[in-house]
């Protein structure tokens, strides 16, 4: 099955459960009301999540006269890709990492942080920058924050399922069933929205590969980003665990496999698979930083 007939699958699975759990919690009544409440959210999350997600994060645009190599890098990669340029920021953390939003690519970002532009190579920097340019191109940025908000519209129905209904006949399961819904519901979601984001992010990894025409460029970033991960907290991303899977690395915690639960694919695994893109295994790119010295961000 290829990556978007997964994710088709998934999202329309994801779909069917939450209307599945307001029928069963709240009979007709639920179901009208799980719909109003998808409708709402999936609206919310269509026109604002991206500036919503870049504030969680306290990040800021920065313009060409403030970093202007990075801008020509990101128009040179965006130009490979045949896609307009998004908007650019900075995230002042020193955990290396990135992540992009918008609901389309002609209202799209890309968001770097502060410890990703002093570690980074200038070719690694083009690989992960190729990586969120391909989520952008993608359509993954608003899969993405579909598929999270129904996640979080579906525990936020599990929650409110004893007030629906005024009785066990308005309520197919009873109160058994109901609690168990409550329980099993927001579990079912969370496994879809993880199995989604690990299948796009395998997905940007092959075609930022194919934007940047180096796969090694980014299994070297990865490898760098990975290790700092797991030694460089990021206090927003802690503060906001929902949002982990928007970046390219996981920003809380590394996995030592594609658990059920991981919001990312294991890195190991992800580089194994741009090395299989490439044919070689070579070392790593050498030690150019693009900004070796402190920016004007401070």
């Amino acid at each position: 099955m290829t990556g978007y007939a997964r994710t088709a699958l998934l999202l329309a699975a994801l779909t069917a459960l939450f209307g599945v759990v307001g029928l069963l919690l709240g009979g007709q009544g639920g179901l009208i009301v799980a719909l109003a409440l998808a409708g709402a959210v999936n609206l919310w999350a269509w026109w604002g999540s991206d500036r919503a997600m870049l504030r969680l994060h306290g990040a800021r645009e920065v313009g060409p006269r403030e970093a202007p190599e990075l801008h020509a890098l990101l128009a040179g990669l965006a130009g490979r890709a045949g896609m307009p340029v998004p908007r650019l920021y900075l995230i002042a953390t020193e955990q290396p990492n990135a992540f992009a939003t918008g609901r389309n690519p002609e209202n799209a970002a890309v968001a770097v942080t502060q410890g990703l532009m002093r570690t980074l190579t200038r070719e690694e920097l083009a690989g992960v920058i190729a990586h969120e340019l391909a989520h952008i191109r993608n359509r993954d940025t608003l899969i993405m924050t579909v598929t999270a908000s129904l996640a979080g519209a579906i525990s936020l129905l599990a929650n409110f399922a004893l007030f629906f209904g005024g009785g066990d006949r308005e309520r197919p399961l009873g109160i058994v069933g109901t609690i168990a819904i409550m329980i099993l519901a927001p579990l079912g979601a969370m496994l879809v929205q993880m199995a989604i984001s690990r299948g796009r992010e395998y997905e940007a990894d092959r075609i930022g590969a194919e934007i940047c025409g180096a796969p090694l460029w980014l299994a070297s970033a990865l490898e760098r980003i990975d290790a700092a991960a797991r030694r460089i907290d990021n206090p927003a991303a802690e503060r906001n665990p929902a949002s982990a899977h928007l970046f390219i690395v996981n920003p809380l915690h590394a996995h030592a496999h594609d658990r059920l639960f991981a919001t990312h694919p294991a890195t190991a695994n992800r580089v194994r698979a741009l090395r299989a893109l490439a044919g070689e295994s070579v070392a790593p790119a050498p030690r150019r930083t693009l900004w070796s010295r402190r920016g004007p961000w401070g």
